[in-house]
């Protein structure tokens, strides 16, 4: 019943365009390369530590990268297909989907990847490296990607979400023993003074304490160090803000549209079933106006109008 369903909404979308925006998707398959709109935006440090993940095979584990909503998660992958590609891996084992782009509605995993080796007409997955962007869309995505990685252990499955809270519960109760969980932050200041090229202003020194010698990251110039404390801690949490002068003069516009709006409005309603998101913004309202405040259940509902439960 299921794959009948599944075969019902393909054919109201042409295979032909779902293969053509699957090619679109994967443009190395032609070029060897990544778009350059990725490949000339600098790596978070923690790619270094995210990568070794990335080409561990011996252990039959999907990858889910994991974080809040526009810290980097897509550009990140890009720059480990990037990385592959350098390797000499062969174009045609690197898959990359988005799951949140309505040609795929209602197609499970399965269906995709079938999709996938038909555009390349490939006989298997051995070797392949598949990576699903925003796999919070499909609904049960932990049960899904189990049964690939069960039916698939000579392929490196790698996900991302920015939901993550729903995320690592998913993982950890579905997934136990076949997922492996990384957490990507918004940035750290040293990632600010990274991506701003600042390295600079900070470097590596011994200071004497007691008997020991301890590594410190000290500056030659405090007043220039703190004047960019001071704008990370007002612009630095993304990626894409830290690096665009017009956004940080709109920054409460980006950071309603493009951050709150999308996860009050979106992301928690429907992985929460929550029907209210008045009263959802509304509850986020009054803990953003007295963060760092003492309360009591019985005052926050009392002053915010929402239940106590």
């Amino acid at each position: 019943m299921y794959l009948d369903e599944n075969m019902a909404i393909m054919k109201l979308i042409p295979t032909e365009k779902i293969i053509e925006r699957i090619r679109y998707e994967n443009p190395w398959w032609v070029t060897k390369e990544i778009p350059n709109a990725y490949s000339s935006m600098s790596k978070r440090l923690y790619f270094d530590l995210f990568y070794p993940f990335v080409v561990e095979r011996s252990i039959n584990r999907a990858l889910v990268l994991m974080g809040p909503r526009r810290v980097g998660k897509t550009v990140m992958l890009f720059h480990c297909i990037e990385k592959l590609l350098k390797e000499e891996t062969n174009p045609h084992k690197l898959f990359f989907i988005g799951i949140d782009n309505p040609i795929y509605v209602n197609l499970s995993l399965e269906d995709v990847l079938t999709l996938y080796k038909d555009s390349l007409n490939q006989q298997d997955l051995t070797g392949c490296y598949v990576f699903f962007d925003e796999i919070q869309y499909l609904k049960d995505w932990e049960r899904h990607l189990k049964v690939l990685v069960d039916s698939n252990p000579q392929t490196k499955f790698i996900v991302s979400g920015s939901a993550a809270a729903a995320l690592k519960w998913h993982s950890t109760e579905s997934g136990a023993g076949r997922f492996t969980d990384f957490l990507l932050p918004p940035l750290t200041f040293q990632e600010y003074i990274h991506l701003k090229k600042l390295d600079h202003l900070i470097f590596q020194g011994d200071i004497q304490y007691g008997e020991k010698e301890i590594k410190y990251c000290l500056t030659h110039d405090t007043k220039a160090l703190n004047k960019e404390f001071v704008h990370y801690l007002n612009f630095g949490g993304y990626p894409e803000v830290v690096l665009s002068e017009k956004i940080q003069g709109s920054m409460g516009r980006y950071v309603k549209n493009d951050i709150v709006d999308k996860v009050l409005l979106r992301d928690l309603p429907s992985l929460y079933g929550i029907k209210d998101v008045q009263e959802l913004n509304r509850f986020f309202t009054y803990i953003a106006y007295n963060t760092g405040n003492e309360f009591s259940y019985e005052t926050m509902s009392r002053e915010s109008g929402i239940q106590k439960k």
